[in-house]
């Protein structure tokens, strides 16, 4: 397996990759995502931004997995000018618990430690817990709960 940044032609491959996270997402989320085709991220603008890495795990030519890394200002009451956000981390079904997402992780970790970040965060969800198992196994740490609540209405 190698670990590469995503180049412009991985874009059709990362674009469904998206659509499969936002298919396992929305049911965790119902009142948020809206049930047709929606874009979390602008991939295709992170491959070439400067504040983002985006990087594919890749398996005999294939792509197999992805991750971006992004560096997000704070707020000035905090010590460090900036964190890093870790998103879109995704590993085809045949290629997972085979270490590809701490792989993942492991390079994007180096990218941020090369941009001098030493505070790295994500979100995921609650009734997520094989995500939540795969970022505990490299020294992810609950932080915060965010709450939530939902009125029986939905805006549209």
């Amino acid at each position: 397996m190698k670990i590469r940044p995503a180049k412009p032609n991985d874009l059709t491959t990362l674009l469904d990759f998206e659509q499969k996270i936002i298919a396992v997402e929305r049911p965790m989320d119902p009142t948020i995502i809206k049930d047709k085709k929606i874009n979390y991220y602008p991939i295709k603008d992170y491959i070439d931004a400067d504040d983002t890495e985006v990087l594919v795990a890749e398996n005999d030519g294939k792509i197999i997995g992805s991750v971006y890394g992004q560096l997000r200002p704070r707020k000035d009451f905090f010590t460090t000018t900036h964190l890093g956000y870790i998103g879109f981390m995704y590993v085809r079904k045949q290629y997972r618990g085979q270490g590809v997402s701490q792989q993942l992780i492991k390079s994007i970790t180096q990218w941020f430690h090369q941009q001098k970040i030493s505070e790295i965060i994500l979100h995921v969800y609650a009734k997520n817990p094989a995500a939540i198992r795969a970022y505990e196994k490299v020294g992810f740490k609950n932080h915060l709960i965010e709450m939530r609540l939902s009125s029986e209405t939905n805006d549209t």
